[in-house]
């Protein structure tokens, strides 16, 4: 990068991006905002023609490139909305432009690229890997490489969403939330924003397992994450833009990390308020509004949240709607032990009350006890715990596993298999990248000398693939065994311990 740094405000009020792009609504979201009690907005980016604002920045690069760089053809590395929006402008400017994505992208992220003209290359498992493997091709085919993120005039592009918000939202706005992948979107809106109306807070979303900008900007320097959780595959990046970091040092009043339940959630509030189904990415910023606003007890405050994208995989619906309650803490899961004997299993049902049960799994057992794994719908997260209390009053052992991913996304499809006789067991949750083909891999390089004792894998429709495995180690190979899990080389937990196991499974 250059030392002369660019001014922002002259290159997004000259950016040339509507050729493209259509200056996308700021919809009031009334259901939210009657339930978060303040007045929250969406920019619905979710609206543009690729369904995401990443076209704004692609275009105006290239309308800043000479002819020659246009004849060369273009490359760039994207986990898919970039590539969409590069694929677009490509295609109005008539010129060649090769696309590498991750291996892991959505197919219909790579069947739109691919529909608008772009030359779809799949390589690596992450934008990092990608971007690698871009770079190859622009050295030996001498092609001219479109950054997704770290490039004034992409930046410059993206802060046309800043300049629209502000236009159509002339009253006093508390902040303005965007979701953070390399950080082009929020660098371009605050770089707009803060000259303009610099009172109005611009704040970041990531996702937990995903959290660059965050790391980075505490440590004060760019931070290159070990490893991305790929859920929000549309913000996962290992190492923010050196250019982007610079801007949200300057701009950026705050970063705000949400979890997967919660990111489920805020795509649930959007379909209510809209019926439009945004991506996980493209549902951050919402996510993070809805946090801050519980965090400061706000009330009748202006919150806008820019809806990034909705190149939502189809088959991830099923993860999201699971997952939605829960994120929403409108769901509590709770394992009940009952006295095995007649007459108890009505009383409990009688203590559940008029809610309603989303889930209910119950399997005889020959023991003094039953146990019992049940979803149950609640307002909040206060009143999940009351009925815990109130169980526990009754003399209903409770505990609450709303927070327990091996329970939420294993145990409660598995109620019933308890294996005594499977002496030295160990219980371990793995999870890899899913793509086609992604369990048969698992399966081969998880071949050991151990018995597998159990095993569950279900497949969700989201970034990964999640498998419990039993397996029987006696005291003696713990050495051995770790080595095989490290050799293994999958993210995993160890779960033997988890209460969850010992009483439904164990």
């Amino acid at each position: 990068m250059s030392t002369a740094h660019p001014d922002y405000l002259e290159r997004i009020l000259n950016a040339q991006v509507y050729d493209v792009a259509i200056e996308t609504p700021l919809d009031f979201a009334p259901s939210l905002s009657a339930r978060t009690g303040n007045h929250i907005y969406f920019k619905r980016e979710d609206l543009q023609p690729v369904f995401s604002f990443k076209l704004r920045g692609a275009y105006n690069k290239l309308s800043k490139l000479s002819p020659e760089a246009l004849a060369r053809g273009l490359v760039c590395a994207s986990a898919g909305n970039h590539a969409q929006g590069l694929a677009l402008s490509a295609q109005k400017k008539g010129v060649r432009a090769v696309i590498v994505m991750p291996t892991t992208t959505p197919l219909i992220k790579v069947d739109a690229v691919r529909r608008r003209g772009g030359e779809v290359v799949l390589a690596g498992e992450s934008f990092s890997e990608a971007y690698t493997h871009a770079k190859e091709l622009e050295a030996a085919e001498g092609l001219t490489f479109v950054h997704p993120f770290d490039d004034p005039e992409v930046i410059a592009g993206q802060g046309t969403v800043g300049m629209e918000i502000l236009r159509q939202h002339p009253k006093p706005i508390e902040a303005i939330f965007c979701c953070v992948g390399g950080g082009g979107l929020i660098a371009g809106i605050a770089a707009y924003v803060k000259r303009v109306r610099p009172e109005i807070k611009i704040i970041g979303v990531e996702a937990i397992d995903a959290d660059a900008m965050t790391q980075s900007l505490a440590a004060g320097h760019r931070v290159v994450l070990d490893q991305v959780g790929l859920f929000a595959d549309g913000a996962a990046v290992k190492e923010v833009g050196e250019e982007t970091f610079r801007l949200c040092q300057l701009y950026v009043d705050e970063m705000i990390r949400v979890d997967n339940d919660a990111i489920c959630a805020a795509i649930k509030d959007v379909f209510e308020d809209t019926r439009s189904i945004l991506e996980p990415a493209g549902a951050l910023a919402v996510a993070g509004a809805k946090a801050y606003a519980a965090r400061e007890g706000l009330r009748d405050a202006a919150l806008v949240a820019v809806a990034s994208g909705a190149n939502m995989n189809f088959d991830r619906l099923r993860f999201v709607a699971e997952r939605a309650e829960v994120g929403e803490q409108r769901e509590a899961v709770l394992a009940v032990s009952i006295p095995e004997q007649p007459g108890s299993f009505k009383r409990f049902c009688s203590l559940l009350g008029n809610r309603n049960i989303t889930e209910f799994n119950y399997r005889y057992a020959d023991s003094a006890e039953a146990h019992i794994f049940v979803g149950v719908s609640v307002h909040n997260r206060e009143e999940s715990r009351a009925l815990v209390t109130s169980l526990v009053a009754e003399g209903l052992p409770c505990m609450d596993l709303t927070d327990d991913e091996m329970a939420k996304s294993h145990v409660r499809y598995m109620v019933g298999g308890h294996a005594p006789q499977a002496d030295n067991e160990v219980l371990y949750r793995f999870i890899f990248p899913e793509r086609p083909g992604a369990l048969m891999n698992f399966l081969t390089n998880l071949h050991s000398d151990w018995n597998i004792s159990l095993f569950h894998y279900r497949n969700h429709g989201s970034d990964s693939g999640r498998v419990l495995v039993g397996m029987q180690v006696p005291a003696g190979d713990k050495t051995a065994f770790q080595t095989f899990l490290d050799r293994l080389g999958y993210e995993y937990a160890d779960e033997t311990a988890n209460p969850a196991y010992r009483m439904f499974l164990g």
